[in-house]
């Protein structure tokens, strides 16, 4: 295939010399041989609107942002307001005190911070399938330990030539986070396997290069793998910047603290550095599952069996983007210099909630937990932190109500889900029976 010279182009980290379009990597995923892709260069944005973000709302900063990113690849018109429909919803900066902060990403749909990639993702795909008069149905799928399967489903369902398979492991995930893929129906199905959720990443990541699937069904994925979801996730890093400078804070020195599983948020975070936003440095937060922090401190990145924990989002032992860190970064020294890591286990951050309720009067998340001890832990003097809190309390009310000893409002986009009708479709862990479920779409 030849591309413009003006084109933004992907290439594959396994293989570079392998180059698609935004259209072919977005529809893909991945590459048939499971590698990542990443755009061939990263545009990096006049200081001048760095500078002047302070004045420019939510909408105005994203559109802005990735209009340079994707360097004319969608008109703008349409990707305005595919930046508009996404992000119609406010991200809060709240001030806890003058140099910690807390952003706010879970006022979405589902309440979680992965509304935004998702979001974006679909409307990516709506203007493609546009652009095509035949169109082969599509499926996406998902694993996912929780937030993932929710925003996604949620911002595909009912699209036309679309299907979501959101495959989860089974009693793992809370009641609401369930609840909110479950009862949807129509074009989603909920695949609970009865397995962990490595096991969910392992079946998924298989099926991918399975030769015979792929000429069977045309598959991709809406998980951070998907590049789609790693560039959208940068605006709200530049928004928060903008809100600080705002409020006159010195932005020089801005930290940013990230609960880490995948390593997505991350690896977005890094991203919005490289196109030129003063940050200072990152810093990833695990729970048990700590593969990026014992790499960070001894230089081996050692995948693990994933345990369970009160976050359920952070439980992956095999962090799917650190070849897009490795990337972004170009080696081990760098890395260490640019990311400060953590790791923290279960009763510390449940001691961590009831201690921010109590000083601060302000409720955390498990997950937004974890980013607020690591932020405590690491800020400097003269510096400024943002926490990311990526998911509301009441999706984890039974946690939180433990730690503060106080009733969890549950919010009207999640009461929505309680009362439907769970619709399931159980599965073993063994791929044979992954395969023969996902051929029986083949049309």
């Amino acid at each position: 295939m030849h591309y413009a010279l003006d084109d933004m182009l992907y290439y594959n980290i396994k293989n570079p010399d392998e180059i698609v379009s935004l259209e072919r990597a977005v529809i893909d995923g991945v590459s048939e041989d499971g590698g990542l892709y990443m755009p061939q260069s990263i545009v990096r944005l006049p200081q001048a609107f760095v500078r002047n973000m302070g004045n420019m709302s939510l909408q105005e900063i994203a559109f802005a942002v990735a209009n340079f990113a994707f360097q004319g690849d969608i008109e703008a018109s349409v990707l305005r307001d595919i930046v508009h429909d996404t992000l119609n919803f406010d991200i809060p900066l709240r001030r806890i005190d003058d140099s910690h902060y807390v952003l706010e990403l879970f006022h979405g749909p589902t309440m979680a911070f992965k509304d935004v990639g998702a979001r974006f993702m679909a409307h990516l795909l709506r203007h493609y399938r546009s652009l095509r008069h035949q169109w082969p149905t599509i499926h996406v799928l998902v694993p996912t330990s929780g937030d993932t399967g929710a925003a996604v489903a949620n911002s595909f369902v009912g699209v036309p030539g679309v299907h979501i398979h959101v495959v989860y492991p089974h009693e793992a995930l809370s009641y609401v986070q369930e609840a909110q893929f479950a009862t949807l129906g129509d074009n989603v199905t909920a695949l609970e396997v009865n397995g962990s959720f490595d096991d969910c990443k392992r079946l998924v990541e298989r099926a991918f290069v399975d030769p015979e699937l792929n000429e069977a069904l045309h598959m991709t994925s809406a998980t951070s793998i998907n590049v789609a979801r790693i560039l959208p996730q940068t605006f709200y890093y530049f928004y928060a910047i903008a809100r600080l400078a705002r409020q006159g804070v010195d932005v020089s020195d801005v930290v940013f603290a990230v609960p880490s599983a995948n390593l997505g948020n991350l690896t977005s975070g890094l991203m919005a550095r490289a196109m030129g936003l003063p940050i200072k440095r990152l810093v990833s937060v695990e729970n048990d599952n700590n593969i990026f922090y014992n790499y960070i401190k001894t230089g081996y990145f050692i995948a693990k069996p994933s345990v369970a924990s009160i976050a359920p989002a952070l439980d992956a032992g095999n962090p799917t983007n650190m070849p897009r860190i490795m990337e972004l970064l170009g080696n081990y020294t760098e890395i260490r210099r640019m990311i400060h890591a953590y790791t923290y286990h279960d009763d510390m951050i449940i001691d961590t909630i009831r201690d921010t309720d109590r000083r601060h009067g302000y409720l955390l998340d498990p997950h937004s937990a974890f980013a607020w001890q690591g932020l405590c832990d690491d800020l400097r003097p003269g510096e400024v932190g943002v926490a990311l809190a990526t998911a509301h309390p009441a999706k984890f009310a039974a946690t939180v109500e433990l730690a503060t000893g106080r009733e969890v409002t549950m919010p009207p986009q999640l009461l929505r889900f309680l009362n439907g009708t769970r619709r399931v479709t159980p599965i073993n862990n063994g791929y044979t029976s992954f395969k023969r479920y996902l051929m029986a779409f083949a049309e």
